[in-house]
């Protein structure tokens, strides 16, 4: 049974898009194939807690590969979407010029397929903020429907 969401997203305009992909790259230095995050829903710094989302597209670089006949979104960069909805929280907590690098994962599940043509929205909530380790749960959904759960740790750089 998966865990109780970190944000009501029923309670929320997930079409109302409050930063968009340029706002993204202010924070993020990812570009070309490994942007994994194309805008903001949400972003409360008080709280710690960023919703983002990925549209998966039909003509990215994994749908040929990953699986012929049967394109299913990696779930590393499920996990590399979530980690850059982490760095995006952070940056926007401590200052654009401040980003995480990927230091780990923990307590990731995998619960049902993403596919091309799928909205997957992200939520990240900061859980330990420390000079050296960022610690933020992440969930992520299709259709309201959960399908990633994990905790991402971060060096801030």
């Amino acid at each position: 049974m998966p865990p109780k969401p970190l944000m009501d997203l029923d309670a929320m305009d997930t079409g109302r898009v409050v930063a968009g992909p340029e706002e993204v790259r202010r924070c993020n230095r990812q570009r070309y194939e490994m942007e994994q995050l194309d805008g903001i829903l949400h972003l409360d710094t008080e709280e710690g807690i960023a919703v983002g989302f990925k549209d998966v597209g039909g003509d990215e670089f994994w749908v040929r590969g990953h699986i012929p006949g049967r394109p299913l979104l990696p779930g590393v960069l499920m996990c590399e979407a979530a980690a850059q909805l982490s760095s995006y929280l952070y940056g926007k907590m401590f200052g654009a010029e401040k980003f995480l690098g990927f230091g780990g994962m923990e307590d990731v599940k995998f619960r049902s397929a993403v596919v091309p043509g799928d909205r997957l929205v992200l939520v990240a909530k900061a859980e330990d903020i420390r000079p050296r380790r960022v610690v933020c749960r992440c969930q992520g959904f299709v259709d309201g429907r959960m399908v990633y759960e994990g905790t991402i740790i971060g060096m801030p750089m």
